[in-house]
């Protein structure tokens, strides 16, 4: 009782891809392991905790005997690749110095950064840094992605809120979340907010519907409903 699962790990394999794709033997398994936790850490470091913010929300690992080819999600493609492609090359020679392999950077745009989980977290992260009110902080994010289609959002923040001296937990929740529902297309995102104060722990979680289905139009209210709201009319 009262254990959480992270959303994402629960649907892996299931309804969700690997964030690394790659086969190795017993022997090798531990190496690549530790060389693409290596790789994360460096991307979030260079590219997320630093100038330019680029915004990084996903990083995926594909291996071939020759390769690694690396895909970045990103809701700023053009600070990561930068003017004639330069700050691209240079992020992938220092890779390749990191690992010792030859590496294939891939960049794929996120078109819609406020229906990202990560990239919500890291949003309040920003603004809380900022000494911005957390309460409106986490309102306006749910906000802009409820505008941008989810039909869920929840933020919990956790921490000396507003540098009060108790840490607390405080939670905002809009729509629906069926963290039990396998088939619900649920985006899950972590941020750490490094106050002066203390640290502030941010959880968000966006509902995007079920998978296959998360595009499709809203449904016409049900007929039941339609009568009953007719009736109270005439009443």
């Amino acid at each position: 009782m009262g254990q959480k699962v992270n959303p994402m790990g629960f649907r892996v394999g299931i309804t969700e891809d690997w964030r690394s794709r790659w086969f190795a033997p017993k022997a090798a398994y531990a190496e690549f392991l530790i060389e693409d936790q290596k790789i994360r850490r460096f991307v979030d470091t260079k590219l997320n905790e630093q100038p330019p913010y680029a915004a990084v929300a996903k990083v995926e690992i594909e291996r071939t005997r020759d390769e690694v080819k690396v895909i970045l999600h990103t809701a700023r493609p053009g600070l990561v690749i930068g003017p004639k492609g330069a700050e691209v090359d240079k992020l992938k020679g220092e890779l390749e110095n990191l690992i010792d392999r030859n590496i294939n950077l891939n960049i794929v745009e996120i078109k819609t950064p406020d229906t990202n989980a990560k990239l919500v977290a890291e949003a309040v992260s920003e603004q809380l840094k900022k000494r911005a009110g957390f309460r409106r902080v986490m309102k306006q994010r749910i906000d802009a992605a409820m505008a941008g289609g989810t039909k869920g959002a929840k933020i919990v923040l956790s921490g000396r809120l507003g540098g009060a001296e108790m840490a607390r937990c405080e939670k905002q929740i809009r729509g629906s979340i069926p963290l039990h529902t396998l088939q619900a297309h649920v985006d899950y995102g972590v941020a750490t907010c490094r106050t002066k104060y203390g640290t502030i722990g941010i959880k968000v979680w966006l509902y995007h519907g079920r998978y296959g289905e998360e595009t499709t139009s809203p449904e016409p209210a049900p007929e039941g409903r339609r009568g009953r709201e007719r009736r109270g009319k005439r009443g």
